[in-house]
């Protein structure tokens, strides 16, 4: 790097840029060196597309970090002929420009439009319409910075920042097209998926997808590792929105069950909400693993302790919302295990809830 630098710096001024061009390539090709031999997420991403296309995608980063983006610009500072776009009276390095950004849609600044798209000018990141937020599992600096780059090739340009310990990126919104190929881009990584929004609402999903986060026991990475969706979940979230709200409904609708162990509790609300949720017997059991007899007689245990008020729809309702959020409460003041541990394939989702593997004890 200081030998191409005392040659940039050798020529006069006004070359410094067709110089920088002209030695940029070796400079890329000397980066992703350095990565494959120091980062294994580069050197994976390398093995997928190509060391061609990798190092193609480093040259367009210090591109446009050097905000060299369009044609080389000649002496009199105009790009390929065109005058340059106006800017407001500050500008700033890319980097500084890209950590603004973030930070500002993260905090939702409500920036206004001519601010905010003369902060993405500066960034080097043009503004989608819609976004997704994208948290990241126990990720080095290195490993995002690949994995942004793998994701630009996928999705367009993507804005990598940090919240707390949070890796995080905003990526544009491709539709359901976009969510195979954002699946298919992570491949091998577990990472937690905000809901699309309008690129000013980008704190919601960032702030969404990180609460899903908190809820779902960090994945294995691999080849069968998968990203959890908050569309898959929403109606999770959605009551947990006030927990303050939700303790209330469970202790409104529960308080029958409080005076068993908390043994034969769980299993009569993992019976009640597996009958709620299917509607039968039979079907409760498949969900259960268990003989629909065994169905049958807890739920007569739990019609002894309901009473009547079960065969009203309202209540029905009202209990399956607060069977739900107990156990969704349960799992937010759960410790999160640490994301380099080894999990069996599929815990980086959020399960169903109802689920027999601690009910297939016969009764009470």
């Amino acid at each position: 790097m200081c030998d191409i630098l005392d040659r940039i710096w050798s020529r006069p001024r006004g070359e410094w840029t067709r110089v920088l061009r002209k030695e940029l390539p070796a400079v890329a090709a000397r980066v992703v060196d350095e990565l494959l031999a120091t980062t294994p997420a580069f050197a994976d991403l390398t093995a997928r597309v190509g060391r061609d296309a990798a190092r193609s995608a480093v040259e367009r980063a210090l591109l446009a970090s050097l905000d060299l983006r369009g044609p080389a610009a000649d002496r009199t500072g105009t790009d390929g002929g065109r005058p340059p776009a106006r800017r407001v009276v500050t500008t700033m390095p890319v980097a500084r420009a890209r950590q603004a950004l973030f930070a500002a849609l993260a905090e939702d600044r409500c920036l206004p439009g001519a601010l905010l798209a003369e902060l993405a000018r500066q960034a080097c990141w043009p503004l989608p319409e819609r976004v997704r937020a994208v948290v990241l599992d126990g990720l080095s600096s290195g490993e995002a910075f690949a994995l942004a780059v793998q994701l630009e090739g996928v999705l367009g340009q993507g804005l990598l920042g940090t919240l707390d310990t949070d890796v995080c990126l905003l990526v544009p919104d491709r539709g359901e097209g976009g969510r195979a190929a954002l699946v298919a881009a992570l491949g091998g990584r577990t990472a937690t998926v905000g809901h699309a929004v309008p690129v000013t609402d980008a704190a919601s999903s960032l702030r969404w997808a990180r609460r899903l986060r908190a809820l779902a026991p960090a994945g294995t990475t691999g080849p069968r590792a998968r990203p959890v969706f908050v569309d898959d979940h929403l109606s999770d979230l959605l009551l947990l929105q006030d927990q303050s709200l939700a303790r209330a409904l469970s202790a409104r609708w529960l308080g029958p069950l409080d005076g068993l162990t908390p043994r034969q509790s769980e299993r009569l609300e993992m019976t009640l909400l597996a009958w709620l949720e299917s509607g039968g017997a039979p079907e409760a059991a498949r969900t259960l693993q268990v003989h629909p007899q065994t169905v049958r007689y807890r739920l007569r245990q739990i019609e002894k302790l309901f009473g009547p008020v079960l065969r009203e729809p309202r209540t029905r309702f009202e209990l399956e919302l607060a069977l739900r959020s107990r156990r969704l409460l349960a799992r937010s003041r759960r410790p999160r295990p640490r994301a380099g541990r080894v999990r069996p394939a599929g815990a980086g989702a959020v399960q169903p809830l109802g689920l027999g593997r601690q009910a297939r004890v016969n009764g009470l």
